[in-house]
């Protein structure tokens, strides 16, 4: 056994003094069973190569025993490796192809890492609220370091952390590679139903239903044509909206930070991640007063009312370009469509521009609802040859770009109820899912409310300066 690096932190008016995260074992977890698919390169669309760094989430659990922990990391690592025989590829690693540029994911068997830990001293109500990030959760991860060699690095790493009044988390990282958000949740839904449905006394796994979990659809299919291939066919022609936005944006900051006789800075990483708990009676009191009428979803009126405090707290001057950018899922939207169980990253993002003065003083909260949809209904495949082959054109080298402010990114988790995923015993959901922070803090995310059916809990990273504003104008009605 050995102890991980002393840590403090200060949370909900209580301070975590010198807590030692005790690390019991850490395991290599390989797939139960092997066969030839098993042993291929699945070559990544342009998509999948944006950001290979892990993505972590942190399940909580309290009702538990100090005995039945025993069994809470042994029944993870034999679901996890019966779950890897189906989802092999992220028992892989990322390598980059012959020319040293482009990374593909080898299928190589090299396995998943799990690690069993202890929070000694430490009581999962002291972390207080659980829906507001706290960095003593950075500690309830296995972060593998791997000195910028994607090929050394794990794609999945699970950490099972028991806390002293017998509750326990359990930390998932996942590469963006491998996982959007919708496969992420597919593959975790698996792995928890393994982990619940097999025979205590012979460790093999039964299923109790047929059909529960997903078929995993691994090869990247329509999704790796090519750029040459898009202009054959008379394609490409479309401007993707938020790659056009996002150069406009990056030539704004360019012309202000020369007009201040400055470079571009790289932006400060002191980002306060912020949560707030929305209950659908809270959302439809909101949309009540400012869109009473006007029928619209809450992730429509989420969207565009967020932007519109964002904007407004951050002080922008009337003439500055701001955008509001959000995922949309492209399953369904390419021709022909993504087999069911489609396992990679599958979306781009749609977006919507105006000068911050037309946005605060001109556009209503309806009128913003409506170039949210003309905005998602524009993805069609012409906008998805666009925006795929300016990925992969190479313009930019550098995929680390600091953040805008000017620019406003939404991820809508809203739809993959993670608190769902039954890895606490007898397959229980967790009592809170807790994302970490991304490579980009300031995105916000909308997820589902675990104690609210119609509720949102929407998590979103400001910079400290506009945390009050920003509060009082998303929570003002």
């Amino acid at each position: 056994m050995h102890s991980s690096t002393l840590y403090s932190t200060y949370t909900q008016g209580i301070v975590l003094m010198a807590t030692n995260i005790d690390i019991i074992q850490k395991l290599n977890v390989y797939p139960r069973s092997q066969n030839q698919d098993q042993k291929k390169l699945i070559t990544l669309s342009h998509l999948d190569r944006q950001c290979p760094l892990l993505m972590y989430l942190v399940f909580f659990y309290k009702k538990t025993t100090t005995r039945d922990f025993d069994l809470v990391f042994s029944d993870l690592k034999l679901g996890l490796e019966e779950t890897l025989a189906v989802w092999y590829p992220a028992a892989g690693r990322l390598g980059l192809d012959g020319g040293g540029c482009k990374l593909n994911l080898r299928c190589n068997g090299g396995g998943a890492v799990m690690v069993e830990a202890v929070a000694t001293g430490v009581k999962l109500s002291e972390l207080g609220d659980l829906t507001q990030y706290n960095e003593f959760y950075e500690t309830l991860v296995y972060k593998p370091s791997f000195d910028g060699d994607f090929s050394a690095m794990p794609l999945v790493v699970g950490q099972v952390t028991r806390f002293a009044c017998g509750g326990y988390s359990v930390g998932i990282g996942t590469s963006h590679s491998l996982f959007d958000g919708i496969s992420a949740y597919e593959f975790l839904h698996a792995w928890a139903l393994n982990s619940h449905n097999h025979d205590k006394s012979n460790g093999k796994i039964i299923n109790k239903k047929d059909n529960v979990a997903i078929k995993a659809v691994h090869d990247r299919g329509n999704l790796l044509v090519n750029g040459d291939a898009n202009r054959s066919l008379g394609l490409g022609v479309t401007k993707a909206a938020a790659i056009y936005h996002l150069y406009q944006l990056i030539k704004q900051a360019m012309m202000a930070h020369q007009e201040q006789n400055h470079n571009i800075e790289l932006a400060d990483s002191s980002f306060v991640i912020k949560t707030f708990d929305l209950s659908g009676e809270a959302i439809e009191t909101m949309m009540k007063k400012s869109i009473e009428g006007f029928l619209c979803s809450s992730f429509e009126f989420l969207a565009a009312h967020l932007w519109k405090a964002r904007t407004r707290a951050l002080g922008l001057r009337r003439d500055a370009m701001v955008c509001l950018q959000f995922a949309v899922d492209i399953r369904k939207r390419t021709v022909p469509p993504l087999l069911d169980g489609y396992s990679g990253n599958a979306y781009v993002l749609a977006s919507v521009a105006s000068t911050a003065g037309e946005l605060l003083e001109e556009l209503t909260l309806e009128s913003i609802v409506n170039k949210i949809r003309e905005a998602k209904k524009s993805i069609d495949q012409d906008y998805i040859n666009a925006y795929m082959e300016a990925l992969g054109g190479g313009e930019r080298k550098d995929g680390n770009l600091p953040p805008i402010k000017e620019l406003t990114l939404i991820s809508d988790w809203s739809k993959m109820p993670f608190h769902n995923v039954g890895f606490g015993n007898g397959g229980e959901p967790a009592d809170y899912v807790a994302p970490l922070c991304p490579p980009v803090p300031q995105v916000a995310y909308f997820m589902k409310n675990p104690k609210d059916a119609r509720g949102v809990i929407v998590r979103i990273g400001l910079d400290p300066q506009n945390v009050s504003d920003f509060s009082n104008h998303f929570l003002g009605f």
